[in-house]
């Protein structure tokens, strides 16, 4: 059994037999302190992970939703509305919630399938390419950009520091890797990460108006609606929209790209057409790039057989119930029709649930429809790496060979 608390345990991706045993024979078990942490709780199975998202009150996220310990001055320097429970996370999503609804992610339909056609056909130019760079990190980037209402040109370094802050744990993403060197002097940044730093910048300047956002973006809208933000809770929420807005999608879609080119029986499958309702939800199951969220217990809960005591850290695996066999018919095989298909991946179940699921759904789908259009068949060039990150993780290099039609 591998030890989740160490990032070398996933640089060859999910150590999904780990979770699986955990499921069968420790659904709630316990893990040591690791490189000067305190240990957590972490709950594999479906079930528990979707009881525990109903209960906010007795399995809080106020206290931090990453592994890592923080002082509360910590805590209160670098928290976002995900790090806090309602009533106080309601007032806030409701601010920003209606900029991700479905109605209004639908008006983005047409730029969407223009920025992947565009993206799609420019890879396919190459006999090989490598798929997380040339398409799926790009559409998200793009996106990204449209979504907030910053330009074009600064796109690249947001999506690099980004990277940087959420992959803090992977050499290729940053020179300060969290658990390698000594990070103190950025313990007040998000993901105590100098890219922080130059993210805080970059919003101080949209604060004083130095820099310009569109007027329809979602950062004019929070800074200027009813329920505005403003100072460092702006600065957070503007580092996890840099963050989160970008790496999840890109993993979701190579994930996808990667089954694929593994089997392409499932490219024939999405050109007969037959389940593009069903296939999106399916491969982002597959993929569950953000591998849990944790939470941290208000009061002793007994669960099966094991006391965790108040003040414990509960770390929620979504990657392991979205391989749920209580749950999941066949849970590691790909079934593109699989429906009802009520999966972790968005964090279902609680008040915490992705605010860009449908967006994600959108960009997944619309790269995949050009794909099918355009490909007879992909092949791997060279195998994937993946992210050293227990929080992050997907595939981050992939090189794949295209037959077109």
């Amino acid at each position: 059994m591998k030890n989740l608390a160490d990032h070398d345990s996933f640089v060859d991706g999910v150590p999904h037999e780990t979770f699986a045993q955990m499921r069968r024979e420790a659904p709630v078990h316990w893990t040591e302190g690791f490189a000067g942490q305190q240990g957590f709780w972490s709950l594999t199975r479906y079930a528990d992970i979707m009881e525990a998202q109903k209960q906010p009150t007795v399995f809080s996220s106020a206290q931090g939703i990453r592994i890592e310990d923080q002082s509360r001055d910590e805590y209160l320097a670098r928290r976002t509305f995900q790090e806090t429970d309602p009533p106080e996370h309601s007032g806030t999503r409701r601010a920003v919630n209606p900029v991700f609804a479905k109605p209004v992610v639908a008006q983005f339909e047409p730029l969407i399938r223009e920025l992947a056609r565009d993206i799609v056909a420019e890879a396919l130019e190459h006999v090989e390419f490598d798929a997380v760079e040339m398409i799926a990190k790009r559409l998200p980037m793009l996106m990204l950009g449209r979504i907030l209402g910053v330009p074009d040109a600064d796109l690249d370094w947001l999506v690099e520091r980004g990277d940087a802050l959420i992959g803090n744990t992977d050499p290729d993403f940053t020179d300060t890797v969290l658990d390698k060197v000594d990070t103190d002097a950025y313990r007040m940044m998000p993901f105590r990460s100098p890219a922080g730093v130059e993210l805080y910048d970059y919003a101080q300047g949209i604060l004083d108006g130095a820099r310009h956002v569109d007027e329809n973006g979602i950062l004019a809208r929070v800074l200027n609606g009813d329920s505005a933000i403003q100072g460092q809770e702006f600065k957070n929420f503007f580092c996890l929209l840099v963050a989160a807005g970008n790496d999840t999608t890109r993993y979701s879609i190579a994930m996808a790209l990667w089954l694929i080119a593994q089997d392409n029986a499932l490219l024939t499958q999405l050109q007969a057409g037959d389940v593009w309702d069903t296939c999106a939800d399916e491969f982002i199951r597959l993929a569950a790039p953000t591998l849990h969220f944790r939470r941290t217990a208000t009061q002793d809960v007994e669960m099966h057989g094991q006391t965790i005591r108040k003040g414990d850290k509960v770390l929620m695996w979504f990657v392991s119930g979205c391989r749920d066999e209580a749950m999941f018919e066949a849970p590691n095989e790909v079934r593109l029709d699989r429906s009802p298909n009520r999966h972790l991946a968005f964090g279902q179940g609680g008040p915490h649930v992705c605010l860009g699921m449908w967006l994600a759904k959108l960009e997944l789908t619309a790269v995949l429809q050009e794909l099918a259009q355009r490909v007879a068949a992909l092949e791997v060039a060279s195998p994937p790496t993946w992210t050293r990150s227990n929080f992050i993780c997907g595939v981050k290099s992939l090189t794949l060979r295209p037959t077109l039609r």
